[in-house]
């Protein structure tokens, strides 16, 4: 759901297939300036990325941001190193609860660059079993046979 002064950086296609996505929220996300230029082009991973709670603020782990090649020396940053995400505290406390509670997870779906400014979507999940995986493979595809049918009745086939 792209939206108008929206682009997609990155996006996390595995925690879909992983994971039951139960809640999708947009957080803000504290960069440095080379952090945001390599954003930018591309240079991120994010396939085994989670979200943490600690004291009251969430912070997002396993993140590899690469190095921007331009910058060296007081320009360059951490690629690996933990970053605070920017959320309500109303939003961080249910998290918490859920987290603890129902033994959810917090995983970031993409990096989104909205009017200059890097936001992440970050989803409450559940973990699937394999076979929920292959029962919702099973489903996307059912889904997607019926849509050819009803496109095939359209065009008079």
């Amino acid at each position: 759901m792209k939206q108008a002064g929206q682009t997609i950086l990155a996006s996390n296609r595995k925690a879909r297939h992983d994971f039951t996505i139960i809640d999708v929220v947009e957080a803000g996300i504290v960069l440095v300036g080379s952090e945001v230029k390599s954003l930018r082009t591309g240079q991120v991973q994010l396939a085994d990325a989670y979200a943490r709670v600690i004291n009251h603020e969430v912070w997002l782990e396993g993140v590899h941001i690469a190095p921007y090649r331009f910058a060296v020396g007081v320009g360059a940053h951490d690629p690996d190193r933990p970053r605070k995400l920017l959320l309500h505290a109303t939003e961080i406390r249910r998290f918490r609860e859920s987290i603890m509670k129902d033994r959810h997870t917090l995983v970031p779906l993409s990096f989104i660059l909205r009017d200059g400014r890097v936001k992440v979507e970050l989803a409450l999940a559940q973990g699937r079993k394999h076979a929920d995986k292959r029962q919702a493979i099973a489903e996307r595809d059912v889904k997607r046979e019926i849509q050819r049918e009803l496109g095939r009745k359209n065009k008079g086939y």
